[in-house]
């Protein structure tokens, strides 16, 4: 399966679709074995950061299987909505929802981030966890997560950055060429998946450049928060009133 280059491409969506699929079920054991369980820590500072706005209606982009929406329980929303590509995923996140008793607050539907089945103006919040780099078409996407915003409301994004300093750079870099796609592909028994994740990082454009992005999108006020020596990110915004 060979994976189009971020942002191009009829074809990317589909793909990507099918690759999440694929290794749905050893997700979450990668994500956090890999990650050596930062990942952890770094969805509970995006989760501070969306409790210092409002936040009763949260709208969770790409949520996977729903780590990100079930760390949001932490500050009591009235209601999370969950958008995800992929199937699989979308049906290990309803059960661990259902687990740990918050069903009647988190409801996931299957959906395209760039057509989104959902009204203009409705949430107090947005977020995407590690899949923004993964729209096929980012202006569109955040121009739709834009839409569903209420004027003034909140987004947040969390994603992988290059760090720039030594020796972490070189660190990083070697790491994620060489080791995550050796161990994940052991693990998952997919190839390609975890060739694609590093190559999707090397793409996405991190820092000013995808502030720029979101300020195209209609947010305003954005900045960004380096996390870990800047091996990850988040970036905010709000929606233009």
């Amino acid at each position: 399966m060979s994976v189009t280059p971020y942002g191009s491409g009829s074809g990317k969506k589909k793909e990507v679709e099918q690759m999440f699929d694929q290794i749905a079920p050893k997700y979450d054991f990668l994500n956090h074995f890999l990650s050596v369980g930062i990942d952890i820590q770094w969805r509970k500072k995006a989760i501070r950061e969306i409790s210092r706005h409002p936040h009763d209606h949260i709208l969770d982009i790409a949520t996977g299987t729903g780590d990100l929406a079930i760390a949001a329980m932490k500050i009591n929303p009235a209601s999370i909505t969950g958008i995800d590509l992929s199937a699989e995923m979308l049906a290990i996140a309803e059960k661990k929802v259902a687990e740990k008793g918050y069903a009647s607050k988190i409801h996931f539907q299957k959906g395209d981030s760039e057509k989104l089945p959902l009204d203009d103006n409705r949430f107090d919040a947005a977020m995407v966890a590690f899949g923004v780099r993964n729209f096929e078409n980012p202006l569109a996407g955040l121009k739709e997560i834009c839409r569903t915003l209420k004027p003034g409301g909140f987004f947040l994004v969390l994603e992988f950055s290059k760090p720039e300093n030594f020796p972490v750079k070189q660190l990083y870099h070697f790491y994620f060429r060489f080791i995550l796609p050796f161990l994940g592909r052991f693990i998952s028994g997919d190839k390609r998946a975890y060739e694609y994740l590093p190559e999707s990082v090397a793409a996405f454009p991190s820092g000013k450049d995808f502030l720029q992005l979101m300020q195209n999108a209609g947010f305003e006020r954005c900045y960004l928060k380096n996390l870990t020596l800047g091996i990850a990110s988040i970036y905010c915004g709000f929606k233009k009133k």
